[in-house]
């Protein structure tokens, strides 16, 4: 288990997760266990693939709005209707020191869509306004800040006052 120091706890919660979907509990009480094992090992998998990545891309980071939680991983994104608090992979990732941007109390939604994106290969456009760009996940918190948003585990150099 390179790069993460793999805990039981982090363990435990994925295979929790992994075994309350309810194709999984299905798959048990009708007497498939051993395809449900495999099933939830993959999902396992899966998903302490997705923290390695959390915990080892410059630009990975959360945001959770009215929208749902995504987990934004460069050029993958897991995401959930749920807020934080029911998404346990985000919130594991977040708990492990990911970037966690809450916009849930943000109420102007047309100026965050109109934000530009976070850059997914560490490429940044020259323009670093309006939607369709990327910046820096730096200039991103920036700009997400001055809308209202809540930043846990800024990623950012402190600045001295």
């Amino acid at each position: 288990m390179k790069g993460i120091p793999m805990q039981t706890g982090v363990l435990r919660v994925l295979r929790a997760t992994a075994a309350s979907w309810w194709r999984l509990r299905e798959l048990r009480r009708t007497g498939e266990t051993e395809l449900a094992r495999r099933l939830e090992r993959k999902a396992v998998l899966r998903d302490l693939g997705y923290l390695r990545q959390a915990a080892t891309l410059p630009n990975a980071h959360v945001i959770c709005g009215e929208g749902g939680t995504f987990l934004h991983l460069g050029w993958t994104t897991v995401s959930t209707f749920a807020p934080i608090e029911r998404f346990p992979l985000a919130a594991l990732a977040v708990a492990r020191g990911t970037p966690f941007i809450d916009i849930r109390h943000d109420t102007d939604v047309i100026a965050f869509a109109n934000l530009p994106r976070v850059t997914r290969d560490g490429s940044v456009d020259p323009g670093h306004s309006g939607a369709g760009k990327s910046v820096s996940l730096s200039t991103y918190i920036d700009m997400v800040e001055k809308l209202g948003a809540r930043i846990l585990n800024d990623p950012r150099p402190r600045r001295s006052i």
